[in-house]
Formats: structure tokens, C-alpha cells, sequence
């Protein structure tokens, strides 16, 4: 199972500008793409609220999160694209049962796998499911796949401790959003460094 953004697919300038687009809509300041690739990975509500400047004077989390989602809907491929080499990976692998878990939001999750990785399940933060790092997601769609365990792959800390709650392996990538001393220190044990090579790790770790 693969987590989406910073892992399969880098989406970091369009979640930018919509974010800024939420933001400006308020008069908010902007935020750089790296400070918003430092606030990634616990939902959109929290990239939000990581965004806004913290005054007491600051609009309603709720009312920017709104304008930025409005936005953001009909603008989640205006620059988004997957990494080189993913599309590739995912074609080596497809012979073992793959998904898509991720803290975006399902609409915009099952939309961007529709564009991109068309044969893989995808799902996105919902209400019924507690968003990562709980182990909720992994288990319902492991439920779904017919499967009783997994390898989760993802570029965050917070992959790694969702895969720690659900007692699964996790392979940790390193061209996402999240530093390498980040992602050990949540206690990450598997790393890969080139898409080229996800396959060939990933089959190692299952046997």
C-alpha cells in the first residue's frame, strides 16, 4: 500500500497555490512550498491551520480550509505529476495487489489515482475512518484487498508510525517530503532512494 503525496506523486506546487489561494482569500500572508511541505501528511484541516499566521484576530480554520478546498478541487493537476520512475515501479509490481492510503481527501485521492494509477484502489481521509497514524485505513482497505497484512510505503514520519500501529513493515522513500533524520527518528528501519529500485526492495521485504 502507498501512501499519494510525496510518495507516488509530487504535488507540492499545486498544494501550494492552493493553499496561498485559501489564504489570500483572507488577506492571510502566503506560505512558501517549503513551508508547506514541512506541514504536509496529517490532512488537509491540519495543513491548514499549520498555514495560517496563529493571531488571535485569524479567521475561522474552517472558512480558509473551505476557500482553499474549493479551489484546490478543480485544480489538483495543474502541476502535479508522478515522480520519474513511479509508473515504471508500479508496472513491475503489478502482479501483487497494490493500493493507495492517504490523509488527502477522498475526493481528491480517488480522483488523482483516476488520472494516474487508474488499476489501483485508492483511499482518502473520510469520517467514518480516523485518518493516519491510526491504523484504521490500512485495515479496512487490507479488509478490501483480501489481505491480512502489507508493506506500506511512504515519505513521513507519520507513514512510518502508521505502519507501526498496524503492525506492518514500511518502506520509507526519500525523494518526498520529509528529511531522512525525520523519518529515523520516528523509527524508519527500510529506506529507498530511486523509484528504479522500490520493486526489487519491496519484493526483498516480503519474503
Amino acid at each position: 500500500m502507498f501512501d499519494l503525496d510525496g510518495t507516488l506523486l509530487n504535488s507540492l506546487t499545486d498544494l501550494t497555490v492552493g493553499v496561498n489561494h485559501g489564504l489570500a482569500a483572507f488577506g492571510l500572508p502566503p506560505r512558501t512550498e517549503p513551508e508547506i511541505r514541512s506541514y504536509l501528511g496529517n490532512g488537509a484541516r491540519q495543513l491548514v491551520a499549520l498555514a495560517m499566521p496563529g493571531k488571535e484576530n485569524d479567521p475561522p480554520v474552517e472558512d480558509v480550509l473551505a476557500a482553499y478546498r474549493a479551489y484546490y478541487k478543480d485544480h489538483t493537476r495543474d502541476f502535479t505529476k508522478p515522480y520519474d520512475g513511479i509508473l515504471e515501479a508500479l508496472e513491475e509490481l503489478k502482479d501483487i495487489p497494490m493500493a493507495v492510503v492517504s490523509n488527502k481527501p477522498d475526493r481528491e485521492t480517488v480522483s488523482l489515482c483516476k488520472a494516474f494509477f487508474p488499476d489501483l484502489l485508492a483511499r482518502g481521509e473520510r469520517p467514518e475512518c480516523p485518518r493516519k497514524p491510526a491504523p484504521d485505513m490500512l485495515y479496512a482497505v487490507m479488509k478490501e484487498l483480501g489481505v491480512d497484512t502489507c508493506i506500506y510505503v511512504g515519505d513521513s514520519d507519520v507513514d512510518v508510525k502508521t505502519a507501526q500501529a498496524a503492525g506492518v513493515k514500511c518502506l520509507s522513500v526519500l525523494w518526498g517530503f520529509r528529511d531522512e533524520e525525520d523519518i529515523r527518528a520516528a523509527g524508519a528501519t527500510h529506506f529507498c532512494r530511486d523509484p528504479k529500485a522500490m520493486p526489487n526492495i519491496l519484493r526483498e521485504m516480503m519474503e
